[in-house]
């Protein structure tokens, strides 16, 4: 089911969320902190319906930019799409015209190892703190927490919850992802990692 800090990539392991690298600071151009642009969390919510009984809610930001928007949607169609490929048995593949690079590699995976276990979801996935840190020509490293408490995993084949529930539906983490600007002015994921509790970077997740 899951670029800048020491953190250990979240795409929970037997059905959680993407990406199986640690972080390390020089995945990605640090870029100049008198840049960063601070997200805050405000009171506009969207609701990507995925399923019927699976959705993914995103909490904007109180200012995006075209260039914010674009990387903000990258990541909420990603998550979306690869949810709507585990639930299509893998039918649905449009979440890989979201990614890139090591990212294409990492999406694939995760999505397989749902349907080689004959796993599928339901619930809602929650998405906020949404945070443009470093931002270096067309690259970009975009933060954001995630929630997934609200979900299940589920058997596919019986549509009910498996007994024991991973440790991603118990506690949020934080997603890095690293996004480059495509000659066609499309943001697209190349670089996914996470940190999960008790790790600091992680805290800031928590309300």
């Amino acid at each position: 089911m899951r670029a800048v800090i020491a953190l250990a990539l979240l795409v929970p392991v037997g059905c959680s969320s993407p990406a199986p690298r640690p972080f390390t600071p020089d995945d990605l151009p640090a870029g100049d902190p008198s840049s960063a642009q601070q997200a805050v969390p405000t009171p506009k919510v969207e609701t990507v319906e995925v399923a019927p009984g699976v959705r993914v809610v995103v909490e904007w930001p109180a200012v995006a930019d075209r260039d914010t928007t674009g990387m903000i949607n990258a990541l909420r169609d990603y998550r979306a799409g690869s949810f709507t490929s585990v639930v299509t048995g893998g039918q649905d593949t449009a979440y890989l015209e979201t990614v890139q690079d090591d990212a294409s590699s990492d999406a694939y995976r995760w999505v397989k190892e749902f349907l080689d276990q004959r796993r599928s979801v339901r619930g809602t996935s929650r998405l906020y703190a949404l945070n443009v840190v470093s931002v270096t020509g067309r690259g970009a490293e975009l933060h954001g927490c995630i929630d997934e408490t609200g979900m299940r995993l589920l058997d596919a084949e019986t549509g009910k919850a498996v007994r024991r529930q991973p440790g991603w539906t118990r506690k949020p983490f934080l997603q890095v992802a690293g996004l480059r600007r495509g000659d066609d002015g499309v943001w697209r994921i190349k670089l996914l990692q996470h940190a999960e509790l008790p790790s600091e970077a992680a805290k800031g997740c928590l309300r």
